[in-house]
C-alpha cells in the first residue's frame, strides 16, 4: 500500500510538472507589461515545495539501525588483548621520552649565558678607562724590592686578567725599585710573559720610583678611575682623590672607605679562581 501511494504521488508530480511547463511557456509568450508578478511568485514557491517533498521521498525511511557495542574481550582472547596493550605502552613511553627531550632543549635554550672574562672585567671596573696598578704582590710573584734585585717573575694566573684590562683600559704599571738592574729584570719578565706583544701595554707605561710616596705621586698625576695596590697606607692616602681602589691583601681588612675594595688577589676579584 505504501508503494502504491508513492507511485500515485510520483505520477501527480509529473503531471503537475508538465502543467507548470505549459504555464511558464505561456507566460513568457506575453509581453513584459502583461505579466502577473504575484502569479509567478506563487508558482515558483509551489515548485520549490514540490522539490523538497521529492527529496524527502527519496531519502531512506525509518530509523537507522544502531550498531552493536563492542564487547569486552573474553578470557579466550587474552593473547590478543596482551598484544594490544603491548603496542600501546611503547607509545606512552615514546611520548614521555619526546616530551623530556623537548624540555631539555627548551632548558638549554633559555639557560643563562655565562659572561666572558672581558665582560666581567668591564663590569667590575664600572667601565673605567684608566687603571694604575702596583707590580709587587699583584702582577709579580715577589713582594719586596729586595726580592726583585735577584729575580722578577710574572704570576701566570694573573696574566689573562692583565691582558683583558689592557684591551679596555689605559693601564699603567708602577713599582718602587732599589736600582736600575731591578728595572731591567722587571721589564724583561713582562716582555717574556707577552704583556707587550699580546696586550695594549707598552714599556713607556711601566713606571719606576725610589720611594712609596713617589708611587702615590704617580697615581695622583695620572688621575685614574681605578688604582690597585697592596699598601693600605697608599690606598688610604689616595681615597680622597681616586674614584675606586682595589686593595690586594691575603687577609681581608676592614673597609676603610666606600670606594676601596679588597681581595686576596687580582684574579679572585675578577672571579678567575
Amino acid at each position: 500500500m505504501a508503494e502504491s501511494s508513492k507511485e500515485e504521488l510520483v505520477q501527480l508530480i509529473k503531471k503537475f510538472g508538465a502543467y507548470i511547463t505549459i504555464k511558464m511557456s505561456n507566460l513568457f509568450s506575453f509581453s513584459l507589461h502583461n505579466l502577473d508578478s504575484r502569479s509567478v511568485g506563487a508558482l515558483a514557491g509551489f515548485a520549490v515545495a514540490i522539490v523538497f517533498t521529492w527529496r524527502l521521498l527519496r531519502s531512506p525511511g525509518g530509523p537507522q539501525r544502531r550498531q552493536p557495542k563492542r564487547q569486552a574481550p573474553t578470557p579466550s582472547s587474552s593473547g590478543v588483548s596482551t598484544h594490544s596493550s603491548a603496542t600501546l605502552v611503547p607509545s606512552g613511553v615514546c611520548s614521555s621520552s619526546d616530551d623530556s627531550r623537548a624540555q631539555n632543549v627548551v632548558d638549554e635554550f633559555f639557560q643563562p649565558v655565562k659572561p666572558t672574562l672581558g665582560q666581567i672585567v668591564r663590569q667590575k671596573l664600572s667601565e673605567g678607562r684608566k687603571v694604575t696598578c702596583r707590580l709587587l704582590g699583584v702582577i709579580l710573584e715577589e713582594s719586596s724590592p729586595e726580592e726583585i734585585q735577584k729575580q722578577a717573575t710574572v704570576r701566570s694566573s694573573v696574566l689573562e686578567v692583565l691582558l683583558e684590562i689592557t684591551k679596555f683600559c689605559d693601564l699603567y704599571l708602577m713599582e718602587r725599585v732599589l736600582d736600575d738592574e731591578s728595572e731591567r729584570k722587571v721589564l724583561l719578565a713582562l716582555e717574556d710573559a707577552g704583556v707587550f706583544t699580546s696586550g695594549g701595554l707598552v714599556k713607556d707605561k711601566v713606571l719606576f720610583c725610589s720611594t712609596e710616596n713617589g708611587r702615590s705621586s704617580f697615581v695622583r698625576q695620572l688621575e685614574p678611575d681605578w688604582h690597585i695596590d697592596t699598601n693600605p697606607e697608599i690606598t688610604s692616602q689616595l681615597a680622597r682623590f681616586i674614584k675606586y681602589q682595589l686593595h690586594i691583601s691575603p687577609i681581608r681588612p676592614e673597609r676603610t672607605a666606600p670606594n676601596v675594595f679588597s681581595s686576596p688577589s687580582l684574579e679572585q676579584f675578577f672571579g678567575c679562581v
